[in-house]
């Protein structure tokens, strides 16, 4: 079966190597679609995403489109794939897309389908405090992640992950899990069944829904760092400047400190929140890379002394 494989970031890559990897016969890939090249770093250096880079090694066809234009229109019917693969492709399908692809566009999805539907299902997730998350694949409708789900699989939240490493592992699971579903449509074995339960929405996070609130509980805390890490990145300030944070885990209940204390106990840097303290994995001061919280903590002379306070 012929496939486009529609996908952006670089946790796109791996289900695209999963799909060209698969050893039954049943998927040709043909093209990508991914988004165009974009400015990166300081020196806004125009670059290929992760998706189109990797195409571009294996010798595929690759489609640059932000948006589903007339163009973008043509150079997908002109692959005529039979179904579409989608993974973090970041722009809405129109129905003349759907319309174009007769199998479908099949998408792999970070959430328990009907909850979190949306950009952020990871993200949300961890900010919810969940403890397993679940990657699925269905089948994209005109609705917002409507459509009908064919697989499901689940991957257990470490005491250390955040939304970068939760979605690197359930990319790197959802890869097969893409192509088994794939694989079925080929064949005609698929059997997709309804959402079913309450949906729950994942919008985008905004910057500002990043910030700390050190007054609220410890637990409360390391979700909101857990899922706004790497992006958009946790993030309080100290001494009027903005610094990001993660890494974050609770030790224990309250030293008595104010909240949003910081100060070196031994090795560790702790911060105080509203019902006890955290350990600080990592900090990323105003015009530096982020760093190891003890590298931070020997470099101030405050807290040699005692302590600061973010805000």
């Amino acid at each position: 079966m012929r496939v486009l494989y529609a996908g952006t970031p670089a946790t796109a890559v791996a289900p695209l190597e999963a799909l060209l990897a698969d050893a039954t016969g049943r998927i040709e890939v043909v093209g990508v679609l991914t988004r165009e090249d974009a400015p990166v770093g300081r020196k806004r250096v125009l670059t290929p995403s992760p998706v189109a880079a990797r195409a571009e090694e294996l010798g595929l066809p690759v489609i640059r489109a932000n948006r589903y234009d007339d163009a973008a229109h043509a150079a997908v019917t002109a692959l005529a794939p039979e179904a579409a693969a989608v993974v973090a492709y970041g722009a809405i399908l129109p129905e003349r897309a759907l319309e174009a692809v007769p199998k479908g566009w099949i998408n792999l999805h970070y959430s328990d389908l009907p909850r979190w539907r949306g950009a952020a299902p990871v993200q949300r997730a961890l900010m919810a405090g969940e403890r397993e998350l679940t990657a699925c694949t269905f089948r994209i409708e005109r609705g917002l992640d409507t459509g009908p789900v064919y697989h499901r699989l689940t991957e257990p939240v470490g005491p250390e992950d955040d939304a970068g490493t939760m979605l690197e592992r359930l990319s790197a699971a959802g890869g097969p899990l893409l192509a088994r579903t794939l694989g079925e449509i080929a064949e005609g074995t698929d059997r997709p069944t309804p959402q079913e339960g309450e949906p729950t929405t994942a919008a985008k996070l905004t910057a500002e829904q990043a910030r700390i609130d050190w007054q609220a509980p410890a637990a409360q805390v390391t979700a909101l760092v857990r899922g706004t890490t790497p992006e958009p990145g946790a993030w309080t300030t100290l001494e009027g400047q903005r610094v990001k944070v993660a890494g974050l885990v609770p030790v224990g209940a309250s030293s008595g400190h104010r909240p949003g204390t910081v100060r070196l106990e031994g090795r560790d840097v702790l911060v105080s929140a509203g019902d006890g303290d955290l350990r600080l994995g990592r900090i990323q001061p105003a015009g530096r890379k982020m760093m190891a919280a003890p590298d931070w903590a020997r470099g101030s002379a405050r807290l040699d002394e005692g302590s600061v306070e973010f805000a």
